[in-house]
């Protein structure tokens, strides 16, 4: 059912709240755009008097509707917000409906508590979990070409129709593996995800950007602000305004002549007219303002810390698989690394092995492994852990 008109949108948020459960969907395009176009907003509610017991509606941003009531339920925290793999529908409806989420459960974030693989499809769990074949096929259309098809509006009523049942099948699995807090816990941390860009953050990743000087990097950041401006306007991705690697080199030598500028390789595009005044006085005014801070250094690592990381890295694919959660849930590598440093280093680890669930599922024994407390040993079930705590206290006192 495709509802635009503002009476439904008050409806469905009116069962929303009436239920305590709200699952959302979105579809967007992003190539060749300076921000993703939102174009279709799908929801689904319990409704007792709908088939099957589930409204489902497709909400059309480019037609309009009304947006308050969604925004109003997405932001009440006794609502809970059901999505699958939302970090960019998140980031989307937060910008779009200038709210945030307070009561976030992502699908594929439980899955991965449930002992499927942390990136596992909607389709596939819906197929498994619920019983129900969801046919693809329409992901990557063109959403914001109208009038829509009915496959294409099939496809995205099935995005959510299926979702109330599939989070309530993974929460009652999860509830008898303990593991539902950690899921809950784990999808709070995509609720402030958002796609603001920041130039002090795009100039720290721009390619050689250690190698600047203060007053290039002022000049690059002066770059990354006229080029984010002219990109919105234009929308188009910013790289293809100025290239990274163009604006780089612009900022390592300021140019201050429109022949100095034409010496720059890769500006054929922006060396006559108006843009290269504009680049000329960018460059100029950036000279004099503040720099901002040069990029982090990668740590030193100490080369015997390494077999450490990988005993650790042992450790936590262990717990995960004993646990049934997916590894990659846990942590990654550098995480890892700059977990075991801490504690060589003698210091409080700080991160995410460090609180939550992670901390409980494996992080105590981390700092145990690190401090020679802890050993591990091959058995034929896998990876065996000795406590050797009483054994590294009595090396200490001789």
């Amino acid at each position: 059912m495709r509802e635009d008109h503002p009476r439904a949108t008050r409806e469905i948020a009116q069962l929303a709240v009436a239920s305590g459960q709200l699952a959302i969907d979105t579809e967007f395009v992003s190539e060749r755009r300076y921000r993703a176009l939102l174009c279709l907003v799908q929801v689904a509610v319990p409704d007792p008097d709908a088939p099957g017991g589930v409204r489902c509606a497709v909400l059309d941003p480019l037609a309009g509707f009304d947006r308050e009531p969604l925004a109003r339920v997405l932001a009440d925290p006794a609502v809970e917000v059901v999505m699958h793999a939302g970090r960019q529908d998140v980031a989307l409806l937060r910008r779009e409906l200038a709210t945030d989420i307070h009561n976030l459960f992502d699908t594929q974030v439980a899955a991965g508590f449930a002992g499927f693989s942390a990136q596992e499809g909607y389709q596939t769990l819906v197929r498994q979990l619920v019983g129900v074949r969801v046919e693809g096929g329409e992901g990557f259309t063109r959403w914001d070409q109208r009038p829509l098809t009915e496959a294409q509006l099939r496809y995205a009523l099935d995005d959510v129709r299926y979702l109330l049942a599939l989070a309530a099948e993974l929460k009652r699995r999860l509830e008898q593996l303990g593991r539902l807090e950690w899921a809950r816990e784990e999808s709070r941390g995509i609720e402030k995800i958002s796609d603001a860009r920041d130039p002090l953050q795009i100039v720290r990743r721009l390619p050689r950007a250690g190698r600047l000087s203060g007053e290039q990097r002022a000049v690059a950041l002066g770059l990354v602000e006229w080029r984010e401006q002219r990109a919105a306007q234009l929308d188009r991705p910013p790289a293809t305004v100025l290239a990274d690697h163009v604006l780089v080199e612009l900022a390592r030598r300021r140019p201050r002549t429109r022949s100095e500028l034409r010496a720059v390789r890769g500006l054929d595009g922006h060396v006559s007219g108006r843009t290269a005044e504009e680049l000329l006085a960018v460059v100029e005014r950036s000279r004099h303002r503040e720099p901002p801070p040069a990029p982090p250094q990668p740590p030193q690592r100490d080369p015997s810390e390494q077999p450490i990381a990988s005993l650790a890295q042992a450790l936590v694919r262990q717990r995960a698989r004993e646990a049934g959660i997916a590894t990659e849930l846990v942590a990654t590598q550098s995480e890892l690394q700059a977990f075991v440093a801490a504690v060589r280093r003698g210091d409080a680890p700080t991160g995410r092995l460090a609180a939550g669930w992670r901390h409980e599922l494996v992080g105590r024994e981390l700092v145990q492994l690190v401090k020679g407390e802890l050993a591990l040993s091959a058995g034929s079930d896998g990876l065996r852990v000795i406590d050797v705590a009483p054994l590294a206290r009595e090396q200490g006192t001789q």
